[in-house]
C-alpha cells in the first residue's frame, strides 16, 4: 500500500506501506487506508515522533556502531511528515489520507 498525506498546507507526501504504517504507529494510530489528523492533536504527534527520533538516535549512539550506508534513519524519514505537521497545524488545516 501507498500513503497519500495531502493538507491545503503543504505539499503532498507519499510514503510507502511500512514506513506510513510506521509513522502511524509512533503517533498512536492504527495503520488504515483513510485517515484524518487534526491540527489540535498535531502538537503531540509530532512531540511522539521527535521522541521516537531521540531514542533511535541514542541507540545508535550507544552501539557505536555507524548506520550503514543503505539504510535510512527515523530522523530523514519522518523529518518531511513532520514539516507537514507545523504547516498544518500553524496553518489550522487537518492533513487526511485516503480521500
Amino acid at each position: 500500500m501507498i500513503y497519500k498525506f495531502k493538507s491545503k498546507a503543504a505539499a503532498d507526501l507519499i510514503m510507502l506501506g511500512p514506513s506510513g504504517d510506521q509513522l502511524l504507529r509512533l503517533i498512536g494510530r492504527e495503520p488504515e487506508g483513510k485517515g484524518i489528523l487534526e491540527p489540535q492533536v498535531m502538537f503531540a504527534a509530532i512531540a511522539d515522533l521527535q521522541q521516537a527520533i531521540a531514542a533511535e538516535e541514542a541507540q545508535r549512539a550507544g552501539d557505536k556502531k555507524p548506520l550503514p550506508a543503505d539504510r535510512v534513519g527515523l530522523r530523514q524519514r519522518l523529518w518531511p511528515m513532520i514539516e507537514m505537521m507545523k504547516r498544518a497545524q500553524a496553518a489550522g488545516e487537518p492533513i487526511v489520507w485516503g480521500v
